[in-house]
């Protein structure tokens, strides 16, 4: 089986990479072994919200030059500060033509409102995902009975720090007592999946209106719109007050919806996906790779002209911690990080771990190495990569995002496809 391209991940910098080089009439085709980590994120997107010596990062672009100094392999210091500046904007763009409505803008880092109820710097949120300063004097959180995920009274402690008037309340739903017999069962997504249904939201809206006379806005888990976020518009026109929705924790119906409507632009683009499938096996010669095998194609060659890496950190099992070091597990690529395995975390739990800093070393084309020697049509995108700490720098979507259409932009130039 022949292609333009294949990429090994399917999550944010796959699926990204995939429709940028599907758009240009590229052949495309996406190997992922399973869920995407979209499924577990919070649905907002991050560009870079602090700098590795700790200062807080208001406006992205301005801050490259100090990243440069402090952090020279992090994937934007590679890039450089125009490709970064000139992806994200692309990146928004990307994101609209899939229908996915955010609010944010690379200019400038806005403050999301937090399961917790704090706040945190971040580039692109949903628009159901409050955002401070809150304008309202009175705010409700509800809680769904029996529903875990989501604490309101943690989110109203928060909240009431910022001399906000906070109250909590409850939702009952009786078409949920299914779900409560089974706590295994009782998640965002199964939430989701039942109050989609337009019956269930005439219910839903009745016990939000009971709620919503004394308040300015209801805050409620993200438990609505696995697929469309229309139905979260519809729902608040029908109430007296403003509502807004909280990522809960994973799975998250947010995340989830992000997926499917990239996974839906891929292959309206006719896109290949290769669901549930992992490569077995590669095949190399005069550093490129000729072929790869995977599970479900057994001893039938893969063969593109060129092949992108995107399959994640430790938690996709893009990376392996092993006793004898990390190590990537497709085509053994050089690592960079932390040698020695004393060296990979820190005692306190809440400072940067410098393991979070270790994957595959690449060079400012985004090509990565063996032993040594670059491989010239292979190119690494997204979380595998080396040189930052998505959570301590908040970052991670955003090298996800720029790094795939730098990579995208590259092999379209060198095909002569154009812009």
């Amino acid at each position: 089986m022949k292609f333009d391209n294949l990429i090994i991940g399917g999550g944010l910098a796959g699926l990204v990479c995939g429709i940028r080089l599907a758009e240009a009439g590229q052949r495309c085709a996406i190997i992922s072994r399973g869920q995407s980590a979209l499924h577990f994120s919070s649905g907002s997107l991050d560009l870079l919200a602090e700098l590795p010596d700790g200062s807080p990062v208001n406006f992205p672009l301005q801050a490259l030059e100090a990243l440069k100094q402090q952090a020279p392999e992090h994937p934007y210091s590679l890039m450089g500060a125009d490709n970064v500046s000139r992806y994200a904007a692309d990146s928004e763009a990307l994101l609209a033509r899939c229908n996915i409505t955010l609010q944010g803008s690379y200019q400038q880092n806005h403050q999301r409102i937090t399961p917790l109820g704090t706040q945190r710097a971040t580039w692109l949120s949903p628009e159901e995902i409050p955002t401070a300063p809150l304008p309202w004097k009175h705010i409700t959180v509800v809680g769904i009975a029996g529903f875990l995920d989501f604490q309101p009274e943690l989110v109203a402690g928060s909240l009431a720090e910022n001399n906000i008037a906070v109250q909590t309340a409850e939702l009952t739903l009786p078409a949920l007592d299914t779900l409560r017999n089974n706590p295994s069962e009782f998640r965002a997504a199964n939430i989701a999946r039942l109050l989609d249904m337009p019956e269930q939201q005439l219910l839903l809206i009745k016990e939000l209106k009971a709620l919503a006379n004394k308040t300015d806005a209801l805050f409620l888990p993200a438990c609505l719109g696995s697929h469309d976020e229309k139905i979260w518009q519809t729902i608040s026109r029908e109430l007296p007050c403003q509502l807004r929705l909280l990522p809960t924790l994973p799975p998250s119906v947010l995340g989830m919806r992000m997926y499917h409507q990239l996974h839906r632009r891929f292959q309206q683009l006719k896109g290949i996906m290769m669901p549930g499938d992992a490569v077995l096996n590669t095949k190399m010669g005069q550093n490129n790779v000729s072929a790869i095998f995977t599970r479900n194609h057994a001893e039938i060659p893969l063969r593109a002209t060129s092949y992108i890496l995107a399959s994640g950190s430790f938690f996709s099992n893009g990376l392996e911690a092993k006793f004898s070091g990390i190590r990537e597990p497709i085509f053994g690529l050089d690592i960079r990080g932390p040698l020695l395995r004393e060296e990979w975390c820190k005692e306190d739990f809440f400072c940067p771990q410098p393991y979070l800093q270790a994957g595959v070393g690449i060079d400012e084309y985004f090509h990565p190495t063996l032993a040594g020697q670059r491989i010239e049509n292979l190119y690494a995108i997204g979380s595998v990569l080396a040189g930052f700490d998505p959570l301590q720098q908040g970052c991670g979507a955003g090298v996800s995002m720029t790094g795939a259409l730098h990579v995208a932009q590259q092999i379209l130039d060198s095909k002569g496809a154009g812009a």
